[in-house]
């Protein structure tokens, strides 16, 4: 790997064995950083380790579900005890339901789409703010959706968390300002990857790549965005309603 943006920084991406998360950790990797890939799928996360590796860069694969406490402390302690420091999360974990109306849900479907979308990040946070605040600097990035800027029919759980998790970020973001740690959202329209195709999104249009999205985070996780802290980008790419007349349901 070349030297980059992020040469030597240790950067964590949750739900990395796939899809966006896989971007964001390759991405992070090619400019230098070393990255911690973890995710609920072993082999997932192996294979994007071991690719990293093999492509000159630094990685481990970590697992951990993010919903779970206990989890989520053992996974940033081992990203401690490996390379000493944490300068950047990425909470890209998530999962949804097929399209279901909320007086048809068993609580614990809701539960567990807001214990991964929104409970997680806050998780995966409070582990690695001790750190970032000593260290003086720190950046978090949330992976919300355009889902959370508004309900629709069928999505309660998942359009709910990801809305509180762009208060999340705003929250996070004035607490630790003055500790030197900048925490910003983006709110992805639709993206190719599998969760989109398991839930049965219907997309008549062009979608985003994985590797668009994970520059719009690799330049928030970066010092070109050192004024920028609070945000919440919004990016549809090709799937703006000014483009395609509609919003994505």
């Amino acid at each position: 790997m070349t030297e980059g943006r992020f040469t030597d920084s240790v950067a964590i991406v949750t739900g990395g064995g796939r899809g966006i998360g896989k971007a964001i950790a390759q991405g992070f990797a090619r400019e230098g950083a070393r990255v911690v890939v973890t995710a609920r799928t072993a082999d997932e996360i192996a294979d994007v380790a071991h690719e990293i590796v093999l492509a000159g860069g630094e990685a481990i694969g970590v697992v951990c579900d993010v919903s779970d406490e206990a989890n989520v402390q053992q996974m940033v302690d081992e990203a401690i005890s490996q390379w000493g420091r944490i300068e950047i999360l990425v909470n890209n974990a998530a999962t949804n339901l097929p399209n279901i109306d909320v007086v048809d849900m068993e609580p614990d479907a809701w539960r567990r789409v807001v214990d991964v979308n929104l409970t997680g990040p806050f998780l995966c946070a409070r582990a690695v703010l001790p750190k970032m605040i000593e260290q003086g600097s720190g950046s978090i990035v949330n992976i919300s959706s355009i889902g959370g800027r508004h309900g629709s029919k069928g999505r309660g759980p998942y359009r709910a968390a990801k809305a509180g998790l762009i208060n999340l970020t705003e929250t996070l973001a004035a607490e630790n300002f003055s500790h030197g740690v900048r925490v910003n959202c983006v709110c992805p329209g639709g993206v190719e990857t599998e969760m989109l195709r398991t839930i049965g999104a219907s997309m008549n249009r062009q979608l985003m790549t994985p590797d668009e999205m994970a520059n719009v985070v690799l330049y928030l996780a970066s010092d070109d965005s050192s004024a920028v802290t609070g945000t919440s980008i919004d990016a549809f790419g090709p799937t703006h309603p000014l483009f395609s007349g509609q919003m994505m349901r």
